[in-house]
């Protein structure tokens, strides 16, 4: 279903592109290019469900394509624009499709691993909607089997009805009130009886078991009673609910509707399966044979999925590479063609990687804080620790291989290691981290290349 036709879309965000750029801001430093090219995307799927189905349909996705060293923020762009706006979003690695017996994943499988991910935010959804009659219909059954209707007692009975009401509402009161959550009763709960299966291989091959599961459930299942404690029987009664309010269908055709029109694939390491000349021996064929294949998926095809057919016309696409070996130039000219948008991503500075210690909301010195707060040890960093801890991270990237910002998760787990360990012992202890102290953890490490290499 295309905009246009009468049904709201997913919840996209509304915000402009200077608003998704400042977004993005919040958790990646620098990368102005490639902020801008992924805001303009955005932008442009709001603007184009704003337009007449004849005319939105026409209108495909610009593919993007970012270049730049391992490190430097490529995924975590991806990812922050897919959570901004809500859309189904998938991370694959194009080197998975090549590497030796890697067997039974077609490049389709994206598509329908797609559409699992988006299935599975309109469940969520689903199950927030529907969980509070789901959890008044666990109760009445709780009711119904602390008070159960004694022999004898029909519609012809008003006193006993009348009685039957009245302890019922007493014990509702008492389920409430969590007075009853211990007290155990037995309950009847679908358990698995057959093993998985569920296996890698072609598309008909690695949806049998799910396909076979959903189309005759009490082959696979069966209903068995156990006890257990009213606490965790209304967990199991209510997820049962919910399962019964939630119409299959409807989410089936809304993960559909989510991945065409919204759906973003992050396509990594494109730049291992470009097409490069063996020394006169032609171009790799099985690197050919996997953009060759990407080529209708990223064009715009019909991959049927466990949610029912899905087109991929206006899906978008974000590839990436560090194209140190490779060039774009290597891709087939065709597919090339289905990226016109290329950004180059610049490699992090000393004074970079300093900013993303601190600046990011998700920053590694805020976590570390975090993490040792929760024992009751305060961790402070000084300033002149985080230019130190940036020093030396742009030192090893130097000397050994250049994997950008990572490097600081390395150097911090190395720094922190003691005070992990013994921070149980350290409850109300204040620990500032200098210069000084990062020094005498780690210049010795920094200055061998080898064990950099190995350690670092």
């Amino acid at each position: 279903m295309t905009p246009g036709e009468g049904r709201s879309a997913p919840p996209l965000e509304t915000a402009t592109p200077r608003q998704i750029v400042a977004e993005l801001d919040r958790h990646v430093v620098g990368q102005a290019a490639a902020k801008r090219a992924l805001a303009i995307a955005l932008r442009n799927r709001w603007r184009r469900q704003q337009l007449p189905a004849e005319v939105a349909d026409e209108i495909v996705p610009k593919n993007i394509l970012m270049i730049g060293p391992t490190g430097v923020g490529k995924t975590e762009l991806a990812r922050r624009l897919a959570k901004l706006a809500r859309a189904p979003f998938l991370k694959v690695e194009a080197s998975k499709f090549t590497e030796v017996g890697y067997v039974g994943r077609d490049c389709e499988s994206m598509i329908r691993d797609l559409a699992e991910i988006a299935a599975a935010m309109v469940r969520a959804e689903m199950r927030e909607q529907v969980a509070p009659v789901a959890a008044r219909h666990a109760e009445e059954r709780l009711v119904a089997l602390l008070v159960p209707q004694a022999p004898g007692y029909g519609p012809a009975s008003t006193q006993g009805a009348e009685d039957l009401t009245a302890t019922r509402e007493k014990m509702r009161d008492k389920l409430r009130s969590g007075a009853l959550d211990a007290r155990e009763v037995e309950v009847d709960v679908e358990e698995n009886v057959a093993p998985s299966l569920e296996m890698s291989g072609p598309q008909g091959i690695e949806e049998v078991g799910i396909n076979l599961r959903e189309m005759m459930p009490g082959l696979f299942s069966r209903r068995q009673r156990r006890k257990m404690p009213i606490a965790e029987a209304r967990a199991v009664l209510e997820a049962e609910e919910i399962d019964k309010l939630i119409d299959r269908q409807q989410v089936s055709r809304e993960a559909r509707h989510r991945v065409e029109q919204t759906g973003i694939v992050f396509l990594d390491e494109l730049d291992k399966v470009a097409g490069r000349e063996r020394g006169g021996g032609g171009p790799d064929v099985s690197r050919e044979g996997v953009q060759r294949d990407l080529l209708p998926i990223v064009e715009g095809t019909t991959v049927t999925t466990r949610q029912g057919p899905v087109r991929t016309d206006h899906i978008l696409f974000v590839a990436a590479g560090a194209f140190h070996v490779a060039r774009p130039s290597d891709l087939i000219p065709e597919l090339q063609g289905r990226f016109p948008i290329r950004v180059e991503l610049e490699a992090l500075r000393e004074e970079d990687l300093a900013r993303i210690l601190t600046e990011p909301e998700n920053a590694l010195t805020r976590q570390y804080t975090s993490l040792l707060g929760a024992e009751g040890v305060r961790l402070v960093f000084a300033p002149d620790s985080i230019t130190e801890i940036a020093r030396l991270a742009a030192e090893v990237n130097r000397g050994t291989e250049n994997i950008g910002a990572r490097r600081l998760a390395t150097l911090l787990e190395r720094l922190l290691e003691e005070v992990s360990f013994n921070a149980p012992e350290m409850q109300g202890v204040e620990l500032v981290v200098d210069a000084a102290f990062v020094r005498r953890a780690l210049a010795d490490l920094v200055a061998s290349q080898d064990l950099s290499r190995y350690v670092l």
